[in-house]
């Protein structure tokens, strides 16, 4: 039965143990250097990385209140990939902190929270894992210490946290009032029935909303990712957003299924609100964080559209493409990185002339942008093509065809960047940056991914296999 345990919460117990370990070195304090302690931990996650494909087991423990498959363990498995790359990634930031492992006690809290949301069974279950994947993130926006902008960030991510848990408590209480349970299984059959409940579903919904930064709850996002370190920011652009897309398409699947026609015309508003704003707003950003704050609203409405359809399709599409956007999205935040350790500026006209000097980390931005625009021959192209080929399931054309006018929209923006970087003048262009051998591999990974990641039509395949299981 141990080992039973074991293997179910395998994931969550590797994690456990590195937060542990990490504690010891931090109250050891044998290891000064920070090169050291970065490539431990660095060598820490790929190990975490590597654990999370072998030896899984389905099953669940707690009465049903923690549970694991094939379709969680890939999930989690997308985290702890971004979390590796994000670490590799802020090697040049981080070798001159003088609070590295706090760093990464907080991040891998987060991690660890995320999973425990993604596994759970029960909403209370879920509740604590978006708490202990919420709280720490602030303290993390805050990790400039010497930054206003970098408080200001943190002030702003704690006060939108706590008001989108307290939306989600008020509805989880009168879903408990009304049905007496917290277990999904249990509960699912017993909504649909009454105003209650329907007013509880929409509080749930509009929690999920802020998470995800949907419109028109939105507002708190670009603030929040300009203010805070570019890791941080990648973190909370990816990993944290993966997690509430993963926990949500789990709650309308299986515990609000029976609102199924409620929930695609509240998503239907919400695709259009989404993919429009962050579109229109992104194309008037001159900070690069801001830009990508904006173009990470407008995904999560291409990956609602893919959710819309309520098939196993929609929620293939889903993860494939979060897969995609994971290697996309922090190829950008990488070279964005490097330029803000080295440089200090973070202004889209800083890019003007980039490729003079650093013609490597030009072409990864550029590839990425690319995947992001949904430019084929990247792998983005197949990603979006897959969640609009789902969200057209339910032969609402009107839709597709807005959200493929917003595609074309987007390419004015993210061609915006690489214009900057390759085309226009600069008397005084960006120098040669020499980035760590971390992040050279980070990035090498990034942009294999973002390429390559389209034509491996095996995996959309198993990820469609098990997740209609």
């Amino acid at each position: 039965m141990g080992i039973e345990y074991l293997q179910i919460m395998k994931s969550e117990m590797i994690l456990t143990g590195i937060i542990f370990f990490l504690l010891f070195l931090k109250v050891w304090d044998g290891i000064k250097s920070n090169n050291s302690l970065l490539h431990i931990t660095n060598v820490l996650l790929f190990l975490n990385v590597v654990a999370g494909l072998f030896f899984n087991t389905n099953g669940e423990l707690f009465s049903g209140m923690f549970h694991t498959n094939n379709t969680l363990v890939l999930e989690k498995t997308i985290l702890n990939v971004g979390t590796f790359l994000i670490s590799m990634m802020a090697f040049d930031w981080l070798k001159d902190h003088k609070h590295l492992l706090e760093f990464y006690i907080l991040l891998l809290c987060t991690l660890l929270g995320m999973d425990f949301m993604i596994s759970s069974g029960n909403l209370l279950m879920f509740y604590l894992g978006l708490e202990l994947s919420s709280i720490p993130l602030a303290a993390l926006c805050n990790y400039d210490l010497h930054s206003i902008k970098s408080s200001e960030s943190a002030v702003k991510m704690i006060l939108s946290s706590a008001f989108a848990s307290c939306i989600l408590l008020f509805g989880i209480s009168m879903l408990y009032g009304t049905t007496g349970t917290l277990n999904f299984v249990e509960m699912a059959p017993l909504l649909g029935h009454g105003n209650l409940q329907t007013l509880a579903f929409i509080f749930v919904f509009a929690g999920f909303a802020f998470k995800l930064s949907s419109v028109p709850f939105h507002l708190w996002t670009a603030d929040v990712y300009e203010g805070a370190p570019v890791p941080v920011t990648a973190y909370l652009s990816v990993i944290s957003k993966a997690s509430i897309v993963f926990i949500f398409i789990t709650a309308l699947f299986q515990l609000f299924q029976n609102y199924g026609p409620m929930w695609y015309h509240m998503l239907y508003l919400s695709i259009l609100l989404t993919i429009t704003v962050g579109n229109l707003f992104a194309i008037r950003q001159d900070n690069i964080k801001r830009f990508l704050a904006f173009s990470s609203i407008a995904q999560v409405g291409y990956i609602l559209l893919g959710i819309s359809s309520g098939t196993i399709m929609g929620v293939s599409s889903a993860l494939f493409f979060l897969m995609v956007y994971t290697f996309s999205n922090l190829g950008a935040f990488g070279v964005i990185s490097l330029v803000a350790a080295k440089t200090g500026k973070d202004k889209i006209s800083d890019f003007k002339g980039f490729y003079t000097h650093n013609k490597f980390a030009s072409w990864v931005m550029a590839i990425c942008l690319f995947s992001l625009a949904g430019i084929p021959p990247t792998a983005g192209f197949f990603a979006k093509m897959f969640l609009v080929t789902a969200g057209a399931a339910k032969g609402n054309y009107w839709l597709i065809s807005i959200a493929v006018m917003n595609m074309v929209i987007s390419l004015f923006y993210y061609l915006k960047v690489v214009k900057a970087i390759f085309i226009d003048e600069n008397e005084r262009p960006i120098e040669k940056l020499h980035g760590s051998l971390s992040l050279k591999i980070a990035l090498t990974i990034c942009i294999f991914g973002a390429i390559t990641m389209g034509f491996a039509s095996g995996l959309f395949e198993y990820i469609n296999t098990i997740t209609g299981k």
